[in-house]
């Protein structure tokens, strides 16, 4: 079974690399592994390593995890999510924070629906807690101000230009 996933591999990368205009010369420069290495993946020989794949996508231009599924280096359960972390981190519309946050709240749905989180998870997980309890702030605030935020979002809390007379008028008056 493993000989025919890799023949499936080869027979992508070879798809790929003649839709990318690329001979297996022009690949292999630019990869940095052996043009006969490469024939022999081509051709169902050989199956890669993890590495080789990553030099391979990012010659091609084309998704790793795509690869490792083909290769059978990884599930296809685990490409998806991968790809679903990928997206998110790569959003330039949203700031760091907002990524953490929205990871979080991916991983809380995960183990609600019984699937393990993701193998970033614990990573950050200090700083995605700080980003969920911020997380209702304002919404144009930058990545480092969520301490501010949290006091209530007033500026002079985050550069103490006032010396802490502004965390109190932030507070409840009824208090």
């Amino acid at each position: 079974m493993a000989s025919l996933n890799v023949g499936n591999l080869g027979e992508y990368l070879r798809e790929q690399r003649r839709a990318a205009q690329l001979s297996l010369r022009q690949l292999a420069d630019a990869t940095g592994v052996s043009n006969p290495y490469l024939s022999q993946i081509e051709r169902g020989l050989r199956k890669p390593s993890a590495d080789v794949l990553q030099q391979v996508a990012k010659a091609l231009r084309i998704s790793a995890e795509t690869l490792y599924v083909r290769a059978g280096i990884l599930d296809e359960r685990e490409r998806e999510e991968l790809e679903t972390r990928a997206v998110i981190l790569a959003d330039p519309s949203i700031n760091e924070r907002q990524k953490n946050v929205l990871l979080q709240i991916y991983d809380s749905f995960r183990r609600e629906n019984g699937f393990a989180p993701g193998p970033d998870a614990d990573v950050d997980a200090g700083a995605q807690a700080d980003a969920g309890a911020s997380a209702d702030a304002g919404a144009g605030s930058d990545a480092g101000d969520d301490a501010g935020t949290r006091n209530g979002g007033d500026a002079g809390t985050r550069d103490g230009d006032d010396a802490g007379a502004g965390t109190t008028k932030d507070q409840d008056p009824h208090s």
